[in-house]
């Protein structure tokens, strides 16, 4: 069964002030685009440099693909982009570019999101917005390259439900 990491960095939500409903969203986007059978790995945590490198660096040692929700925006606890780039060995800005040009078309405040991706060793790491509504948004636009990044990282072979999302490989 390949683990899939799901980490949601946000004050509030790993205080229990708030239910966490950005994780959810992820999980239950994942849900509907894999055939391939698959487990969340799934943690809610504080906004704190530390505490997200640690946890990522944890992941990775178990999920081929980790993806985060929080901590993308301009706030000065917002620090998940800064984490992932300390960590990667090869940052891949064609996923946020392409995050915040699909999130341009709803709100113009997209231009404030700092979304962005990178490989740690032979794990993706893609940081995704905050609001549940733009997860879905975000990934209908870059999962499609996904299955074959991990491909090429030697990473866990994902096969996608076509109905709903198709992985690109190229022939």
């Amino acid at each position: 069964m390949v683990k899939i990491g799901v980490l949601v960095a946000s004050d509030r939500a790993s205080q229990g002030i708030y239910e966490d409903l950005s994780g959810k969203a992820i999980i239950e986007t994942l849900n509907s685009y894999l055939i391939t059978k698959w487990s969340a790995e799934y943690i809610v945590i504080s906004d704190d440099f530390d505490t997200i490198r640690d946890n990522l660096i944890n992941l990775s040692n178990v999920c081929s693909l980790i993806l985060t929700t929080g901590g993308t925006g301009p706030s000065t606890r917002d620090v998940t982009p800064e984490v992932t780039e300390s960590i990667c060995q090869k940052i891949l800005p064609g996923f946020g570019e392409l995050m915040r040009s699909v999130s341009l078309k709803y709100v113009p405040t997209a231009i404030l999101s700092r979304q962005t991706a990178g490989i740690y060793n032979k794990t993706l790491i893609v940081n995704l917005p905050g609001k549940p509504k733009s997860i879905r948004e975000c990934l209908d636009a870059v999962f499609p390259a996904i299955p074959y990044c991990l491909d090429l990282i030697g990473g866990d072979y994902l096969v996608t439900n076509e109905d709903v999302i198709k992985a690109f490989r190229p022939n």
